[in-house]
């Protein structure tokens, strides 16, 4: 497992690397572009995000119907595009059309969604805290090369670098990714929006990454900024409050997928999260010195970083496999919006309304959404049954789909296996055997 899925998290993790490097520092670099307003500074930092979100579900059908490969591959070159001209802007409107060209290249949905192909379902909560682990890698990573490397060579220079990193994920994703396996699902009908839309668990895990990612993307907007400009913090020096929210990001990391994983604690995780995104929010909007501000902005990390390992994971749960791209498209998307709406809120009300109450009105959001996380059921209880077909009958598939314990069942052509997902608090998979007889 671990073999197929490295190539992949590493591709990820690159391209979430090339968008992570330049976050810490984009902020207080494109306000000093011609032509750049506070405003037009929140949209080139959250500006990615909206293309992201509008190719997410394309990208993803696409891969569902035409291969997951050739539409990494498509994606990562639009990605190297729109990192180029963003290194050779001079202005902020090229560099929003950067920001955008670079958002163009929706890939994440795809990714995941190859990893799940990969990954039998009890292995895909530790599959995708890889990946997550690897993503908070490189999200610690540029929490400390960007400002450093930022400052020593220019902003630009970490487009270049994101460029790099692009190209060279097309090689590894053709030397080092197998091709997923081919399977035979029981689903005549295409995937269906409206059930998709309707489903309460993926409109709940939506929410939950439009709120997580638009409040790390406000977090961004602001904290260079406010460093700047209330605690007369120079450039070179931000890497003092990213060094230390790296090293606690990457430690809370580990406990919280053992929870997730190990105890089936997944609800418990995100509302731990959730809860230091309030506390830390109330203490950078209340703090009235630079080392509460930083003491709140790691705070904020970890509770980030607590969800990463497992988000991805979540939302494949409530998939079927045969609207795996899509939902993850619908999921990804939903996140990037909320990365867009972060950054241009921040850029809206940075000068307008006071940081306190822009705090306040978080944490009540985020008592709201730790409410909406605890009404959602454990997905842990959710069980697969792998069985080969040379003792189990395919034609006797059609037993399963009048048993309203089965939430689906399809067959792996290449492992020559039937895989059937079950309501463990309801049947066993003996019974499920049975029915296969």
């Amino acid at each position: 497992m671990i073999k197929s899925i490295i190539p992949l998290s590493s591709i990820i993790a690159l391209r979430f690397l090339g968008l992570f490097l330049v976050l810490p520092v984009l902020s207080a670099y494109a306000i000093n572009l011609k032509g750049a307003t506070t405003e037009i500074v929140g949209i080139v930092v959250g500006g990615y995000a909206l293309t992201q979100m509008l190719f997410q579900v394309p990208f993803g059908v696409m891969s569902d119907k035409l291969g997951r490969k050739g539409t990494i591959v498509t994606g990562l070159l639009l990605f190297a595009i729109g990192s180029y001209f963003c290194a050779i802007a001079d202005d902020i409107l090229t560099l929003m059309l950067g920001r955008f060209l670079q958002g163009a290249g929706a890939i994440g949905a795809v990714v995941t969604a190859m990893i799940s192909d990969i990954v039998k379902e009890e292995q895909r909560p530790k599959a995708m805290a890889v990946m997550g682990g690897f993503i908070a890698m490189s999200f610690a990573i540029s929490m400390l090369a960007g400002p450093t490397i930022g400052a020593i060579a220019g902003v630009s220079t970490l487009f270049y670098i994101t460029m790099i990193l692009a190209l060279g994920s097309i090689v590894i994703l053709f030397k080092g990714v197998p091709n997923p396996p081919h399977i035979t699902h029981t689903y005549n009908a295409k995937a269906n929006l409206s059930q998709i839309f309707s489903n309460t668990n993926l409109i709940k895990m939506n929410i939950t990454n439009f709120l997580q990612k638009g409040l790390m993307t406000f977090a961004f907007m602001i904290i260079p900024m406010v460093l700047i400009k209330n605690f007369q913090w120079e450039f070179s020096e931000l890497w003092k409050v990213y060094l230390p929210s790296m090293i606690v990001g990457v430690l809370s990391m580990a406990p919280a997928a053992i929870l997730a994983e190990k105890k089936g604690k997944y609800k418990e995780v995100l509302m731990i999260g959730i809860a230091f995104f309030a506390i830390s929010y109330l203490i950078i909007g209340t703090s009235s010195s630079a080392v509460l501000f930083v003491i709140g902005v790691v705070i904020f990390f970890a509770g980030f970083n607590m969800h990463e390992p497992i988000m991805q994971s979540l939302a494949s749960k409530f998939a079927k496999v045969h609207q795996r791209g899509l939902v993850l498209g619908i999921f990804n998307s939903s996140g990037y919006l909320g990365t867009f709406i972060g950054g241009l809120l921040g850029g809206i009300f940075f000068e307008d309304v006071s940081l306190s109450t822009l705090v306040i009105t978080i944490a009540i959001i985020c008592l709201v959404w730790i409410i909406l996380i605890a009404t959602m059921p454990n997905p842990a209880k959710k069980k697969m049954a792998y069985l080969n077909l040379d003792e189990y009958k395919r034609e006797k598939g059609k037993n399963l789909n009048n048993n309203t314990y089965i939430d689906e069942w399809y067959i792996n052509e290449t492992e020559n296996i039937i895989v059937v997902k079950y309501d463990s608090n309801h049947i066993d998979e003996e019974s499920v055997k049975k029915l296969l007889k």
